[in-house]
């Protein structure tokens, strides 16, 4: 996750009038090198990953550096022309494939190798890229992406990658699109003295080098996407801890500066193993069990790095001691520790094909906070942080993003999408045990691999026995959020329908006179009767803390 600044911004979830039609969304100009860099080509469809070795060294006094990657793939078919990506700024110092070097071209941020002999389909080959130079330094972590270069509290390094939207190809050589993820991935990096580095997986092994360098081998034995790949240098402390989970006992392990050890013990005490039992029971087993689960402090706020989870909360609940929801919930707990674990099930083991789906991470994400205040607090009071949540929706562009091109769609995929998963929820699933087994199926279905919003939508249909796409449609791919419209013949029932972008929207809502019991109504874009006794245009209720909709009364 990228973090949304803190926002305050008025929620339409009262008595509104419809907009004509929607703002007009300006049209983003791409560029070639945008197409490189998002685009499934034949030269990347052609070989698909399944293990990575990078061995990289760390110069924090250059703010540099270098090594190689080894990349091991199986052919999809017959080729002699691949493309693996690396930002323009660092050097390609050579490809060798076989025990030669081979030639390659740039262009962009993306290059080009050609191979003596073509490589057959169904073969498996590998090659290795030696590289280096200056990384691009993040100026504001994580929202602008790169290598952050600063020092802890006694002047000492304190460096880290977050790279999440620019892509992972800003500071290693990788295949940088989401669709294909490694299937298991080496990571070694070689620090100066007195620093330890904490990446993926678990720790194989701790070389002393010459010189007084440490290397350290970090081994990833679960598949995982590019920007998840980390890098987390300091004099780091460590402490652990197990949890009791679904599939037995998991490891926990916490690298903390070591001025932070205390409140590090009594922060993630109070919150790690809420949430991993909370999560499971939402979603299914933690999804990485192999590798484990760590908490890993870092100078800027947070990612969720597989298996490395980034930690930068200042050791506070809320987010940054602040209440994103405004309810007074949020502030019961750690946003960064719930937040960023729950992207272990969505985002790094259920992984969007393309970075337009982005939304697939990011709602279900948003929802899980809601889902742990569930579980700690109740229901009502994970209704009203769901219904906070929309103060910080723009409904400015559609929620999914341009394919191709890697580019995202509006931040609204936040909280916009969590307040559409709790009205689907309340429209089609009441049953509080069904929704469960929903969410952990389709945590199942789909487990370690890489989608899309139409495999997510698919399975909702088949799970509900119902075409949910316009629903959806509405929701992600326009601006604007559907109309209730309701009026009051002289003669007759009173009459309502939807007024909504997406053709054939129909979605069921719940209505009643003041103070009686909500009742479900089917409706679609057309007119139809709404057959409540006593229901008028003074004592009309919507269910506005549940839905997500404007309404207008005529």
């Amino acid at each position: 996750m990228r973090f949304l600044p803190f926002l305050f911004l008025a929620a339409l979830c009262g008595f509104v009038r419809p907009v004509a039609g929607q703002l007009l969304q300006a049209k983003p100009a791409f560029t070639r090198a945008d197409s490189l860099r998002g685009y499934l080509s034949p030269l990347r469809t052609c070989y698909d990953i399944t293990y990575y070795h990078l061995d990289v060294r760390l110069d924090v006094a250059r703010k540099a550096i270098s090594g190689s990657n080894e990349f091991h793939f199986k052919a999809t078919r017959d080729f002699t022309r691949l493309q693996f990506d690396l930002f323009a700024n660092l050097t390609v110092e050579k490809v060798e494939y076989q025990g030669k070097t081979v030639p390659f071209t740039r262009e962009a941020n993306a290059v080009f190798v050609t191979f003596p002999e073509p490589i057959r389909q169904g073969s498996q080959n590998h090659f290795t890229v030696l590289y280096g130079g200056q990384p691009t330094e993040a100026k504001n972590a994580p929202w602008d992406g790169g290598v952050v270069f600063t020092q802890d509290a006694k002047g000492k390094p304190w460096v880290a990658t977050a790279c999440q939207g620019v892509g992972a190809s800003i500071w290693w050589p990788n295949k940088d699109q989401q669709a294909d993820e490694v299937d298991s991935m080496l990571i070694s990096v070689t620090v100066p003295k007195g620093l330890k580095d904490v990446s993926n997986g678990r720790l194989r092994r701790t070389v002393l080098l010459k010189g007084g360098a440490t290397r350290f081998d970090w081994f990833v034995s679960n598949p995982i996407n590019n920007y998840d790949v980390a890098l987390n240098v300091a004099d780091y402390t460590h402490f652990s801890d197990e949890y009791a989970g679904e599939k037995g006992p998991l490891t926990l392990d916490y690298w903390v500066l070591p001025e932070s050890l205390s409140k590090a013990r009594t922060q993630f005490a109070a919150n790690v193993k809420p949430m991993l039992k909370s999560l499971e029971s939402w979603f299914g087993p933690y999804p990485f069990y192999e590798d484990g689960y760590k908490l890993i402090e870092t100078p800027h706020l947070g990612m969720e790095h597989q298996s490395a989870v980034a930690y930068g909360n200042k050791y506070q609940n809320g987010y940054l001691g602040r209440d994103r929801s405004g309810t007074g919930w949020g502030l019961k707990w750690d946003f960064i520790i719930i937040h960023e674990s729950g992207h272990e099930w969505f985002g790094n083991s259920l992984t969007s094909q393309d970075i337009a789906d982005m939304w697939i991470h990011e709602a279900f994400t948003t929802y899980s906070e809601a889902l742990f205040v569930e579980s700690q607090f109740g229901q009502e009071a994970a209704r009203q942080y769901i219904h906070g949540q929309r103060r910080n929706i723009q409904n400015d562009a559609p929620i999914i993003g341009p394919y191709g091109v890697n580019r995202e769609g509006s931040s609204d995929m936040y909280d916009k999408g969590s307040n559409l998963l709790n009205m689907l929820r309340t429209a089609y699933v009441p049953d509080d045990a069904q929704w469960r087994e929903l969410l952990r199926g389709l945590n199942q279905r789909f487990f370690h691999q890489t989608i899309t919003t139409g495999q997510v939508i698919g399975y909702f249909n088949q799970q509900l026995g119902q075409d949910l796409t316009p629903v959806f449609n509405q929701y992600l791919r326009h601006p604007g959020l559907p109309v209730l419209e309701v009026r009051f013949p002289t003669d007759g029932p009173p009459q309502a329908r939807w007024i909504a972008a997406e053709p054939g929207f129909a979605l069921p809502i719940r209505l009643r006179p003041r103070g009686g019991i909500y009742q479900l109504v089917p409706l679609t874009t057309v007119f139809q009767p709404v057959e409540i006794p006593n229901l008028k245009r003074e004592n009309l209720e919507v269910d506005t803390e549940n839905y997500y909709v404007g309404t207008l009364l005529e």
